[in-house]
């Protein structure tokens, strides 16, 4: 629905948790509490556990918890649709983060709908597109390299303090025009706000994340750079420089978008590598397939869910859902639809090409996407060629934090 960015309005949707807050519209047959995120047999392994919810859950269910209350999409299909239709299911109020209702702001892009979205998306598009990051590629194969440098003559690391994570944040952080030296402080709010399940510790970072980005904000506004803080505080939509709450929504929707997604990821992949030493063989073996590989990894272990509102009445397979109610779409065990993967826990590097989910989709499509499959790419082709035999540490016991970004805490590697 159309909303005004630049005047902005905590939403009228309620939000609701616990087992005692079940709306009468809901068949309770439909009900389950299946501790995504939260539950042990999530967090002893989050994909096996999403993967088998197509054989324990029904497509569409509605899933209560002491966090939140809201049905799940399972299915490819659904999610495809839901990431398509915002007249639907709108990203007004989906976003979870606490915010003050008295200084209150969107989350933009993702919280804005058509037909105002494209028009904030643009700001940064030449900096985020196919060609605009691959004028990163040599900056990210320097840093790739001279991580390996650190610790390659050391036999071992600690993968996702090593590379997993500055990797990333470093070249995230000198995008946005921030200080490096400032990286794990601002690891720590982000971690603090994905993962805790006390929404005090979130409103805490938050505030933290808030403070500091608006005096960020005051210093680019008086020393302009070409960083994507700057260009947002420079930027104008529809021929009028940004509102203060426009520019704050964007650039803590970026910061808090950038710091754990592809870290993550990489220490998803790099554990399941250290496990399978002959997948690692046939990806060396063939480097010309590397970008399908990519895919099929990304696919296997997609790190992130996309929550939506109901912007109205709607029936979905026979289950009707009211305006107000929260969906979300499972994105990893979409990825894992026996219907359209088929062998879909698989990891098969000749897999037909199809859309994956692991970025989301519609206009709301993850703005980074392009950034972090390059990123992912090099990083792949740099430890590979200078690390190629590599395992994990012998009696390693794997875990992973509750949240919504999935992946291990830590991933200790030996060679």
């Amino acid at each position: 629905m159309a909303i005004d960015a630049s005047n902005p309005v905590p939403p009228q949707f309620p939000r609701i948790a616990g087992k005692d807050n079940i709306p009468g519209h809901v068949p309770r047959e439909l009900v389950r509490s299946a501790g995504i995120t939260t539950g042990p047999e999530f967090l002893a392994a989050p994909h096996k556990f999403m993967a088998r919810l197509h054989e324990t859950m029904p497509p569409i269910f509605y899933d209560v918890s002491d966090y939140g209350n809201a049905w799940q999409l399972l299915k490819y299909e659904d999610a495809f649709f839901m990431l398509r239709h915002p007249e639907i299911f709108t990203n007004e109020g989906a976003t979870p983060f606490p915010r003050d209702p008295n200084d209150y702001f969107y989350f933009i892009p993702i919280e804005i709908d058509p037909p105002h979205h494209r028009k904030y998306r643009a700001i940064l598009e030449p900096l985020f597109s196919p060609k605009g990051v691959l004028e990163l590629e040599g900056k990210i194969r320097r840093l790739s390299n001279d991580l390996i440098d650190q610790v390659i003559d050391q036999g071992g690391c600690e993968f996702t303090t090593d590379f997993g994570r500055p990797l990333p944040v470093s070249v995230f952080l000198d995008l946005m025009g921030l200080p490096q030296e400032k990286r794990d402080t601002f690891v720590k709010w982000a971690v603090d706000l994905l993962h805790s399940q006390s929404r005090e510790t979130m409103a805490e970072a938050m505030g933290l994340i808030s403070a500091y980005l608006k005096e960020v904000i005051a210093e680019k506004k008086e020393q302009p750079d070409d960083h994507v803080i700057s260009r947002i505080v420079h930027a104008t939509v529809d021929g009028r420089p940004m509102s203060p709450p426009e520019i704050f929504g964007f650039v803590i929707f970026l910061f808090i978008g950038g710091l754990d997604t592809v870290f993550a990821t990489l220490n998803n992949i790099w554990l399941w590598l250290a496990n399978n030493p002959d997948r690692c063989r046939e990806m060396i073996s063939d480097p010309d397939n590397i970008n399908t590989q990519i895919e099929e990894l990304l696919r296997v272990f997609s790190v992130t869910f996309s929550g939506r509102m109901l912007a109205q009445d709607y029936e979905l397979r026979g289950v009707k859902m009211k305006k107000g109610d929260r969906v979300t779409s499972v994105l990893p065990a979409c990825n894992y639809d026996p219907e359209i993967f088929p062998n879909p826990t698989v990891v098969d590097f000749h897999r037909p090409r199809k859309p994956i989910l692991a970025f989301a989709g519609g206009v709301h499509s993850c703005m980074g996407a392009h950034l972090a499959r390059l990123e992912i790419k090099v990083a792949l082709q740099e430890w590979l060629r200078r690390i190629p035999d590599f395992s994990l540490k012998p009696d390693t016991a794997i875990e992973y934090r509750p949240g919504g970004v999935v992946g291990p805490e830590y991933v200790p590697l030996v060679w």
